[in-house]
């Protein structure tokens, strides 16, 4: 007798895995798994090679509310967040020392308005916003140097609004739309 071969598993990539350790990190500091069971954890979604292994590490964690605030946090290194994920109403992004690349080009935004603060020490961030964004730079304060942004010549309303606020220590903030 011979058997259908199953269709090859999906790969995981690299954002998939800084999601997975972000939902176990989150998930710890709820009080929904002990400091054992997060490390246990972390090395199974840091060692998965497919989504179906890297879903073994999430197992039996209540979902995250749409809603929800959420803070990306870093002390030194890079933030980078790309490719399709799914974007909270207001996200917080903190950095000590090290870059910010944040991508929301193709990633899932649900909401109408989305506040993004920033909390730069030194190091700068890049923020691609979607096509049809419009992007509020109100709430910013930069201290050394302003923030790169030039508004798109026809500019479009059925986008999602980007509030980016907060400071910046000694880096640059730029803004740009995506092409497509």
């Amino acid at each position: 007798m011979t058997s259908r071969p199953d269709d090859p598993p999906s790969l995981v990539s690299e954002d998939d895995r800084d999601a997975a350790v972000k939902r176990l990190q989150e998930a710890y500091a709820e009080g929904h798994i002990s400091h054992e069971e997060m490390d246990e954890r972390l090395q199974r979604a840091l060692t998965a090679k497919t989504h179906g292994e890297l879903g073994q590490a999430l197992v039996s964690l209540p979902g995250v509310k749409p809603d929800a605030a959420s803070t990306i946090s870093v002390m030194a290194g890079r933030i980078r967040r790309r490719g399709a994920w799914r974007v909270p109403r207001r996200l917080t992004i903190e950095s000590a020392f090290g870059k910010v690349d944040l991508n929301l080009s193709r990633a899932v935004i649900e909401h109408p308005v989305v506040d993004i603060e920033l909390r730069l020490g030194t190091g700068g961030a890049k923020i691609t916003v979607p096509r049809d964004a419009v992007v509020d730079l109100d709430g910013l304060r930069t201290t050394w140097k302003d923030a790169l942004y030039t508004p798109p010549r026809r500019p479009r309303a059925d986008g999602p609004t980007i509030r980016i606020s907060g400071s910046t220590g000694f880096g640059r903030v730029k803004i740009r739309h995506a092409r497509r």
